[in-house]
């Protein structure tokens, strides 16, 4: 087992969307970077962008991007992932989980009876997958004594969005980050959930197309997925990391604390004030 020179972050659901920005701002940052989806070649996928194609952009960043073809679905590719990156790398700084299983029905207008039954997809690539990773991250962070594990979600978590089946995801994960952060306590390792703003991606392009009335005023401050990645690399590099777990956050608001901004200086905003505030939980803890 070789121990990499380099943090190493795992980023699931990376071919393309948040997941690719988040990569790629990891290898900025000067990460070794997994990069893990299924599309392998253009054309595989309804929309573009492969997981070897954001590897050599993480490459091209500065970092060094390793492409891993993952199911998330399957429970066993998911512990070879994690068995991969212990032989190559032997550490495991960063897990950021992001791959979900996006249905085109997600943001068809109509209540849920009306919309494919697959939509239900989205709780095993986005859930149940979610779990699994941060299992066997976990049992590589702990004995290290040190780790941030990530979950990319959204107002969708406390505000209808998109229907039951999203909404049940968001609150799920950042569930997540709450019930782990417990467990993480004294461990040095950190768990989190972050809300992302409306995002400049390969499918927010074909949806604001198809929808330019729903989502045109949304999409005029969206945010780089980059920008959520930056974020994510100075949460882990916080020295004050602690004091974060088990919480949930809004990366236009925790971004101000690390000066962190777009290019050009542009803040994105904030839609607390519009779509909700983060769950705060309960103290009791029964175990």
């Amino acid at each position: 087992m070789e121990r990499s020179e380099r943090p190493v972050a795992i980023v699931t659901g990376a071919s393309r969307g948040a997941g690719r920005g988040i990569a790629v701002a990891l290898g900025g940052a000067g990460y070794r970077v997994y990069v893990t989806g299924r599309t392998v070649r253009d054309g595989q996928a309804p929309l573009p962008g492969t997981i070897g194609a954001t590897a050599a952009q993480v490459d091209a960043a500065g970092g060094e991007g390793r492409a891993v073809q993952v199911d998330h679905g399957d429970a066993a590719a998911i512990a070879a992932l994690f068995d991969r990156v212990a032989q190559e790398s032997g550490r495991l700084d960063i897990l950021v989980n992001n791959v979900a299983a996006l249905h085109d029905d997600l943001v068809k207008p109509g209540p849920f009876w009306e919309k494919s039954t697959d939509l239900v997809g989205i709780l095993d690539v986005g859930l149940r997958s979610h779990y699994l990773a941060s299992w066997h991250a976990a049992r590589m962070m702990v004995p290290a004594n040190s780790g941030l594990i990530a979950f990319t979600s959204s107002f969708g978590s406390v505000c209808y969005m998109h229907g039951a089946a999203y909404g049940a995801q968001k609150a799920g994960v950042d569930k997540f980050a709450a019930d782990m952060g417990v467990d993480f306590r004294d461990t040095g390792v950190t768990a989190v959930a972050l809300w992302m703003g409306p995002l400049l991606t390969e499918r927010s392009a074909q949806t604001l197309s198809d929808h330019p009335d729903q989502y045109a005023k949304f999409m005029a401050d969206a945010e780089t997925p980059e920008f959520n990645g930056r974020v994510i690399a100075a949460i882990h590099d916080d020295p004050d990391r602690d004091a974060l777990n088990g919480q949930t956050f809004i990366t236009a608001e925790i971004a101000a604390r690390y000066g962190i901004t777009e290019s050009g200086g542009r803040t994105p905003p904030s839609y607390r004030a519009m779509l909700g505030d983060p769950r705060i939980a309960h103290p009791a803890i029964v175990a």
